[in-house]
């Protein structure tokens, strides 16, 4: 069996990369095994155009924003979902720094903050001390619904097994794996790429992150709403809670520590009742430096990466993917910041 690509993951990179590939009339093959606590598969989808404590803009949100939004109207067209809609963050103040902060960044710049004139508009859902911001526009991705109707729609385009090096063989304008012929082979792995034989030298900086998933039947899905975490509509009466972020983990598993210490925040934060229903956990696949990794290796020139998206993933995915294979097929160039070439002599000592 011959295709053009060969896929290795089919998380929100290995979706979107292979969509395009598609659309460029690429044959490709995506191997991937099932797993239901992948980074991809417990996050909550949102894309925010402001980050950090400093409430500064995200990079390359205004490109990567309405390019995104278009991307998952137009896949989830084709899967028959409601793929994104917008859902602005109610920002409450957990302490007066955080207003100041809030009040200031808003004065320097008001393109998505506001401050809304009515302040007891939550009253009766959350204890709010300092009041709260608007974020807006936010976008919310039905990332658990596209996943899975597009993982449906690939049956005849995806092998469900682990991927095994020992049957991976490379010839100058080809790669062999098992039974199957590709000019080459790209992988998606998410947090294995920091182990990957080809990768493991790039700067990765995998963190764990944990997740609550919440029953709270009074609390409408009209928004996301933060309290330093988030509290993000998921489905009926259902919704995300999270995450951590931990760069000392023994395992990719739950912790009764999270549970424990998010469960109080709710509880302080939340007049209404609530039950909490899941509690999950997975490693996402941060980089030091917060750019992603994109391109082919410097020496095995027909094996490819396209990871690295961190918590970022939801806006970066679609716009890097059209980008790669826009890079592939037509010869345009990466853009500098993600293309893995500024690695070349670190990625040249494991050839």
């Amino acid at each position: 069996m011959h295709v053009d690509h060969l896929i290795i993951g089919q998380g929100i990179c290995g979706t979107f990369l292979s969509w395009y590939l598609q659309k460029a009339n690429k044959s490709f093959l995506i191997i991937d095994t099932a797993q239901s606590n992948t980074a991809s598969r417990i996050a909550a989808g949102i894309i925010n155009p402001v980050t950090g404590r400093r409430i500064v803009k995200t990079w390359m949100i205004d490109d990567v924003m309405p390019f995104a939004q278009n991307a998952y109207e137009e896949l989830g067209a084709v899967l028959n979902l409601k793929a994104i809609e917008q859902r602005n963050i109610i920002d409450f103040f957990p302490t007066p720094q955080m207003k100041i902060a809030f009040h200031q960044r808003y004065a320097e710049d008001s393109e998505y903050l506001s401050i809304p004139s009515d302040q007891i508009k939550w009253k009766n859902y959350f204890d709010d001390d300092f009041g709260y911001g608007e974020i807006s526009p936010c976008l919310l991705v039905n990332l658990s619904r596209i996943l899975f109707a597009y993982r449906f729609q690939l049956r005849q385009q995806l092998w469900e097994e682990t991927f095994d090096i020992k049957f991976l063989h490379i010839h100058k304008n080809r790669i062999d794996y098992k039974d199957i012929t590709a000019s080459s082979m790209i992988f998606c792995d998410g947090a294995a790429g920091s182990e990957n034989l080809y990768f493991n030298l790039l700067p990765f900086a995998p963190n764990k992150g944990e997740v609550l998933w919440i029953e709270c039947t009074d609390l409408p899905a009209t928004n996301i709403f933060k309290y330093g975490i988030n509290l993000v509509p998921w489905k009926e009466n259902i919704f995300w809670v999270g995450s951590s972020y931990d760069w000392k983990y023994k395992n990719d598993l739950p912790t009764d520590l999270f549970r424990e210490k998010t469960s109080a925040i709710l509880k302080r934060w939340l007049k209404i009742p609530f039950q909490i229903v899941d509690h999950q956990a997975s490693i996402r696949p941060a980089t030091l430096e917060r750019r992603p990794f994109v391109g082919f290796h410097p020496v095995y020139k027909n094996i490819g990466i396209f990871n690295g998206m961190g918590t970022k993933g939801c806006s970066l995915s679609p716009f890097f993917a059209k980008q790669f294979v826009d890079h592939i097929v037509h010869d345009l160039p990466l853009q500098t910041e993600v293309d893995i070439l500024r690695y070349r002599n670190i990625l040249s000592k494991n050839s």
